[in-house]
């Protein structure tokens, strides 16, 4: 059974991913890499979600929120790619309200807690 408490902690968690990438933009550095960042699978939530059963992977949440968790892996790292090149004002344009990014994100969430909904609902039933 899936704890909607995970949910939750990711939703969170990738919220402070804007944070984190203006303050990348600002100093021109960050302890992550872009390499890093690109990649779905690394962190909590991506680990979280891959270890769930074959069965939970086969659900239509799961699809959809590990294909958006993936986008937003790929476009924070497009973000920090430009904050790390020195490409300031290009990289806060790419986190503006209404940017790639900023939809990217807004998506991811909205998927993880429809998903968290669901499963918080179903688990009550």
């Amino acid at each position: 059974m899936i704890d909607p408490q995970n949910i939750v902690r990711a939703i969170a968690s990738h919220a402070t991913w804007k944070y984190r990438l203006r303050q990348a933009i600002a100093t021109g550095t960050s302890e992550w890499t872009v390499p890093g960042v690109r990649v779905d699978d690394q962190c909590d939530f991506g680990v979280w979600l891959r270890s769930l059963s074959k069965v939970e992977q086969l659900s239509e949440h799961w699809k959809t929120v590990q294909a958006r968790h993936r986008e937003f892996h790929r476009a924070a790292a497009d973000v920090l790619e430009l904050a790390l090149a020195g490409r300031g004002s290009e990289a806060t344009e790419a986190i503006a309200p209404h940017s790639h990014f900023a939809d990217v994100s807004k998506n991811l969430t909205l998927a993880m807690m429809a998903w968290k909904e669901d499963v918080t609902t179903n688990a009550g039933g």
